[in-house]
């Protein structure tokens, strides 16, 4: 009998234990993972207990508000804003601020091209009404070239604003089989020397070598042809935020106000992404590099 009350208990006690952790989540691109890695490891700089939780992007938020997840440290507000909301609203999460870099999804280039001048006035969208500037630039016909990513992205969009703007004649989009088709595009117009304009986000791991969104007439509600515009404005930004579970801010209050603290660039979420996705790190291993590197 005592022997199974003791196996009751020491159950008890490690499922207490495990509950007790800090949960960060793991979802399924480059610069979240590794910086969950590296948040992870600044709370156990600080001496608390972490564990990594593989979860679904949306559905985490649902978690984060009854206490299974501790927080969510790469919110973007356009894409999960309303799960975001209605784990604030559910009041089992609270808003832990948000960090110095934004979020986007825009046609680019790397910084390269508008250092050597291959088309001026960039990133102005209006430079590319100069015929001049397609020249330098990968062709389809006698026009440039935009290179979106797999068509399911987001279907006819850019080329319904080249049409809107009145670049059809001068540009066309072609769409990429995938994000891998994208940088090996990007490569290949570096090893040439030719410029590229290709489909992009940020934060990504392009921003620690340098890449710049092209200025298109800017986004306000409605402007898209999805939405019901005339489809002559560019993509909108976003804030990059974070949230917590109000059961880690009582259990854990002066890891959370660390956490309210934590701020990170476009560089340094660029850099930390860059590790793995160029350098060949491991997520792991890439946290660990940017926080010697960041002490």
């Amino acid at each position: 009998m005592r022997k199974i009350l003791l196996f009751i208990f020491l159950n008890f006690l490690w499922c207490n234990v495990g509950l007790a952790k800090i949960v960060i989540p793991l979802h399924s691109w480059t610069t979240q993972i590794v910086m969950a890695y590296v948040i992870g490891g600044i709370f156990e700089n600080m001496g608390y207990p972490v564990d990594y939780a593989s979860e679904d992007s949306q559905g985490v938020y649902k978690k984060i508000s009854n206490g299974e997840v501790s927080l969510s440290h790469e919110v973007w507000d356009k894409v999960f804003g309303k799960s975001y909301n209605d784990a604030i609203k559910s009041g089992g999460a609270v808003d832990a601020g948000k960090h110095a870099a934004f979020t986007q999804e825009e046609m680019g280039v790397p910084t390269w091209v508008i250092e050597k001048n291959l088309c001026p006035g960039l990133p102005d969208w209006n430079a590319l009404k100069n015929p001049e500037c397609v020249k330098n630039f990968k062709s389809s016909g006698n026009k440039g070239l935009m290179l979106d990513g797999h068509i399911t992205w987001h279907g006819n969009t850019y080329s319904e604003r080249l049409e809107a703007l009145e670049l059809n004649n001068l540009w066309k989009v072609e769409f990429a089989g995938d994000e891998k088709a994208l940088w090996s595009e990007l490569s290949m117009a570096k090893s040439q020397g030719r410029g590229v304009i290709i489909f992009n986000w940020t934060p990504n791991f392009t921003d620690r070598e340098g890449f710049t969104m092209i200025n298109f007439p800017e986004y306000n509600e409605g402007c898209s042809i999805v939405e019901g515009g005339d489809g002559r404005c560019g993509s909108p930004k976003g804030s990059l935020k974070k949230i917590a579970s109000t059961k880690f801010v009582e259990k854990y209050p002066k890891a959370f106000k660390a956490f309210q603290k934590i701020n990170f660039t476009t560089l340094d979420i660029g850099t930390m992404a860059a590790y793995t996705d160029l350098d060949g790190m491991t997520y792991k291993d890439a946290a660990n590099k940017w926080l010697n590197s960041n002490k």
